[in-house]
């Protein structure tokens, strides 16, 4: 625990390996996957919609997740993409995080008269809601949003049990720009987040330096708003 330079980065490691049980190795290891550092970017770049879901989705997802289990030679297509992780479950279920079960890859969802397909579809203990994976090998792009809103949307009326919560979706891309997520996430309708995937452990600084500059950039914005409205 040495290694955690502030109070909230510890009580995030003492009460996750806690919860999960984990070993002296395994928090070793999540130590030096920057899986606060992740965490902590994710839950400042929570949409509206998901802040106001009836369970709290704080501490649950990652603005980035390390694939660095995954061997596949460029280029590469999100089919076969789909097929590592699950070749991959349990070390992809670990990087998730705990609590997080797999139910399927390849879902069938059917609207009407057609059917559809969702990647992969997970179901998360604590959070009690379905929890829905769309892969993207490119950069994110707004238009993805109305795909995964639509596979919600089904899950909701179709799939969600009576006593479940709202389902969430993932847009795990192979990376995104920050500002043009916030803008698309910041009028969507449905609880979804905008995650990229690495190959490569990402540098411990690199990621402070994000939170640093997106905690600057909402700073700015609120005070923007604030002398808006005064005016």
């Amino acid at each position: 625990m040495a290694q955690c330079k502030t109070f909230e980065e510890k009580e995030f490691y003492v009460q996750t390996a806690a919860k999960a049980g984990w070993s002296k190795r395994e928090l070793e290891t999540q130590i030096k996957r920057s899986t606060y550092e992740r965490s902590a970017l994710a839950d400042k770049k929570l949409s509206p919609v998901v802040r106001e879901l009836p369970q709290d989705a704080s501490k649950v997802f990652k603005d980035s997740y390390l694939l660095d289990f995954i061997d596949l030679p460029e280029p590469y297509i999100e089919k076969d993409l789909q097929s590592a992780l699950v070749k991959n479950l349990c070390r992809f279920l670990l990087e998730l995080g705990d609590g997080f079960t797999f139910v399927g890859e390849n879902v069938r969802l059917q609207v009407g008269n057609t059917d559809f397909e969702l990647d992969l579809l997970f179901y998360h203990r604590d959070l009690q809601c379905l929890v829905a994976f769309e892969l993207k090998t490119g950069k994110f792009e707004p238009a993805h949003l109305g795909q995964l809103s639509f596979y919600l949307e089904a899950l909701d009326r179709d799939r969600k049990r009576p006593h479940e919560n709202p389902s969430i979706g993932v847009l795990l891309c192979r990376n995104k720009d920050d500002e043009v997520v916030e803008y698309a996430l910041s009028r969507a309708l449905s609880p979804a987040l905008v995650a990229e995937y690495e190959h490569k452990l990402i540098p411990k600084a690199l990621l402070k330096q994000k939170m640093h500059e997106w905690t600057a950039l909402i700073e700015a914005r609120n005070t923007e708003a604030e002398v808006a409205d005064e005016a």
